[in-house]
């Protein structure tokens, strides 16, 4: 696993957009499992996105399908949440960390946060 951190989050009306950036001080993140999640007030953790190491797999809740988009831009080190279309109960704190575990088998353990090392997350609000 490798320390990552969060940018991008943000004050947004609903119908907006946002983009997060995932970003490393140190390791490559094209070597990694890439996990998004989010914790609104007085709610528990959930996750959100997933993005393989092997052939750049994508996996959403089904929340934000449709709306949200993970890629990776290895030549910047980053990976990136688009965030479209905005809802107000988007706003939460938004982390991402790499993960010991694939996309696929992390989304059957429900997303379970366990399996990375979060970083200290980007605060997204939609409020008009």
């Amino acid at each position: 696993q490798v320390p990552l951190v969060e940018s991008g989050g943000g004050l947004v009306q609903p119908g907006g957009s946002l983009r997060l950036s995932c970003g490393a001080s140190g390791g490559t993140l094209e070597h990694y499992v890439i996990g998004w999640t989010r914790q609104a007030p007085g709610k528990e953790r959930e996750g959100v996105s997933c993005i393989s190491k092997s052939d750049g797999s994508t996996y959403y809740v089904d929340s934000v399908k449709g709306r949200f988009t993970i890629s990776r831009d290895n030549a910047k080190n980053t990976v990136y949440l688009q965030m479209n279309s905005l809802k107000p109960e988007d706003t939460a704190v938004y982390y991402c960390a790499s993960l010991t575990i694939s996309c696929r088998i992390w989304t059957t353990l429900k997303w379970n946060e366990a399996f990375g090392s979060w970083g200290q997350g980007t605060q997204v609000t939609v409020s008009s």
